[in-house]
């Protein structure tokens, strides 16, 4: 798990393609040059339902402000293909924070063009979570929506147009933990500790998370030790050496650091051996599993706080 990318990516006019030039805007694109994001989403016409979200997300004045900001922007035939009953739930006052995350996941900082969009392989969004870009040919998706139109210049950033709404997880790295079902000996320690409530904040966190059978390889009676009230504190210290604090640090970036920081204080060494990333001999089985507060990567051995990496 690694360090967000910044970069932006919005609406546009023609379809993004690795061989053209950016697209011009359409119609009006003087108009389109001096209008924000949202001026211009208002004004395309083909947009009603994204205002309407971004209005009741409270996100106009975000939006119209300074920026840059790149926006993929789902159109209302987009909107459409949500399951029935979606959009109206996710308008509901009650869900303004499960909105305001949805959309912000389709804004990238920055102002990124066309022609850039396609070098990229993700973008950091200011949602928190990344968005992956791929490249076939002529064809550009963001998270598996097409691209359909590019570079629509706005004051305050660029537009991309996408067909399909694209959804960020929705769960904390503690929820994404305890849904996957290899994680119930890291969860049931994390409970035992008291952490549930920490790793389910704002976060950014990054979990090097062992698995079931990582825990299993500890010393016999080790774990039901770890787990007794009275051990709480040396639980907590180990829990604390798998988690990176205040950052999502991607496997991309993880692997250029000689360590990362640790909440417990201590660094954990990190090695790359035939493209394979090592956290202090343990190795990284799955690497960049978001969550709503964070990312996860898999290793498959507890890492305990006394414990030396291995020499290169």
């Amino acid at each position: 798990m690694l360090i967000y990318f910044a970069a932006s990516i919005l609406l546009a006019t023609s379809p993004l393609t690795v061989q053209n030039a950016p697209a011009k805007a359409p119609a009006s694109p003087t108009a389109a040059a001096q209008g924000t994001i949202v001026d211009t989403a208002v004004a395309a016409g083909n947009f009603k339902t994204l205002v309407a979200a971004v209005k009741a997300a409270g996100l106009v004045e975000t939006l119209n402000g300074k920026g840059p900001f790149t926006v993929f922007a789902p159109t209302d035939a987009a909107f459409a293909k949500l399951p029935a009953g979606t959009l109206e739930m996710l308008l509901k006052p009650e869900n303004k924070a499960k909105l305001a995350a949805i959309l912000t996941y389709h804004v990238v900082p920055g102002s990124v063009k066309a022609v850039d969009v396609v070098k990229l392989k993700y973008a950091g969004t200011v949602n928190g979570q990344r968005i992956d870009i791929k490249v076939d040919g002529a064809k550009v998706t963001v998270d598996g929506a097409a691209v359909t139109a590019t570079d629509i210049a706005c004051s305050n950033g660029v537009i991309h147009v996408i067909d399909a709404v694209i959804l960020p997880v929705d769960g904390t790295v503690v929820d994404v933990a305890a849904k996957n079902g290899s994680f119930n000996t890291l969860v049931a320690a994390i409970k035992a500790a008291g952490l549930v409530e920490t790793l389910s904040g704002k976060g950014p966190f990054t979990i090097l998370a062992p698995t079931d059978e990582a825990f299993a390889k500890l010393p016999a009676g080790t774990l039901e030790m770890l787990l007794k009230p009275e051990n709480k504190k040396q639980l907590v210290d180990i829990l604390s050496y798998h988690v990176v604090p205040g950052v999502a640090a991607y496997s991309d970036a993880v692997a250029k650091m000689t360590e990362v920081p640790t909440v417990l204080g201590s660094p954990v060494a990190v090695k790359v051996v035939d493209g394979k990333v090592m956290l202090n001999g343990a190795n990284v089985v799955a690497a960049d599993v978001e969550a709503s507060n964070g990312v996860i990567h898999v290793i498959d051995a507890v890492l305990l706080p006394a414990q030396k990496a291995a020499k290169p």
